[in-house]
């Protein structure tokens, strides 16, 4: 990172639907212990999911 603070936002969950998601953040250096940090936290909480879309307002 340029500023010498790694940082790496996973999945959180939803508030009134809309996807929210957790920052975290470490020491110059650090990545592959915030990336394991990371990962051991998404597969923790297993809080992806897939997409929902709406459908598309047909324009005339």
């Amino acid at each position: 990172a340029v500023a010498g603070y790694p940082n790496i936002t996973v999945p959180l969950g939803h508030i009134f639907g809309l996807p929210v998601g957790i920052s975290f953040f470490s020491r110059a250096y650090q990545e592959p212990t915030l990336l394991k940090i990371a990962y051991s936290f998404e597969q923790a909480t297993k809080t992806r999911s897939l997409p929902r879309y709406l459908k598309t307002i047909a324009f005339e």
